[in-house]
């Protein structure tokens, strides 16, 4: 039972580090080489797209449960840039949906990674009903 969770925590771990990587150089060749807008120096713009993928970069490297969970959030600006080009701009909508493709592989790996390794390190979340008890019998007691 123990290596069959690890087996899986291994294979979830290769995909979440498949999702944030290639998300990042997606950015970047997006924005550098791809699909350059006249407007913005293209490097800039590349940079920029990268720096936000950059903060959980050495967490998710490590393989910190913590880290692949809160990178979530910084998931949540590509998902809403994708969404966006998506619907306004139809010559990169392919550029999009790979964007999204890789955002939402990277999302889900996140999740099940950090649920299934917390799980072999012994942590664990209280039910938010046992707070809530623990808190109401604290405050009748008072």
């Amino acid at each position: 039972m123990r290596t069959e969770m690890e087996s899986k925590t291994k294979v979830i771990r290769y995909l979440a580090l498949t999702g944030n990587l290639g998300l990042l150089v997606w950015v970047v060749l997006w924005q550098y080489t791809l699909s350059p807008h006249e407007q913005f120096n293209p490097s800039t713009l590349a940079i920029v797209w990268a720096i936000p993928l950059l903060f959980p970069l050495p967490g998710i490297l490590i393989g910190k449960p913590y880290t692949h969970a809160w990178a979530n959030f910084v998931l949540m600006l590509y998902y809403l840039h994708g969404f966006t080009i998506l619907y306004i701009s139809p010559d990169e909508r392919w550029l999009a949906g790979i964007e999204l493709l890789l955002t939402t592989t990277a999302f889900i790996s996140n999740i099940l990674y950090t649920r299934f390794r917390g799980r072999e390190l012994g942590l664990k979340l209280t039910r938010l009903s046992v707070v809530e008890k623990q808190e109401r019998a604290k405050f009748e007691q008072e």
